[in-house]
């Protein structure tokens, strides 16, 4: 079946089963690796994105859905290319805060602190830990994350 889908600001149109993940589609076909399969469940944010304004899982997305909404898919890849100067505040406050380790999380963390900073720009730390908590590191812990988070709302004030 034809899927189309805006994805990173692109227009992309693909034949594929409607039903297969949004993940696979975006690292098979389209080749946007940032996007990891960590559990495949749903419980670990390493395959997050945005789908419009709002944070999903993509390894639990259908791909017709995703092109049925008519919402932008915006991966890490795109969250640098399209937000250039958030995503340069986000990436050195998580440096700062030592709150990058492997890395394998780190896309997933990312997005969802774009997606708390868009919609609340001056979180606390209890809302900095509720929008995290769908995201799930073996290395770091989680408080050098939440600081990152935190460092990136007062460096970023003005921005989101």
């Amino acid at each position: 079946m034809k899927i189309e889908l805006s994805v990173n600001g692109r227009e992309v149109s693909l034949d594929t089963d409607p039903r297969r993940r949004l993940l696979d589609v975006l690292r098979e076909d389209l080749g946007l690796t940032g996007v990891k399969e960590g559990c495949g469940e749903g419980e670990c944010g390493a395959c997050a994105v945005l789908l419009g304004d709002r944070l999903v899982n993509s390894c639990l997305l259908p791909v017709g859905y995703a092109a049925e909404s008519g919402e932008e898919i915006l991966t890490i890849e795109g969250y640098r290319s399209q937000r250039p100067e958030r995503f340069a505040v986000l990436e050195a406050a998580f440096r700062e805060a030592g709150a990058v380790q492997c890395g394998f999380c780190t896309p997933g963390f990312m997005m969802a602190s774009e997606s708390l900073l868009a919609a609340n720009p001056d979180p606390n730390e209890e809302e900095i830990r509720e929008a995290l908590s769908g995201n799930l590191c073996r290395c770091t812990g989680y408080q050098m994350i939440v600081e990152g988070v935190r460092l990136a709302a007062g460096k970023g004030a003005g921005l989101w």
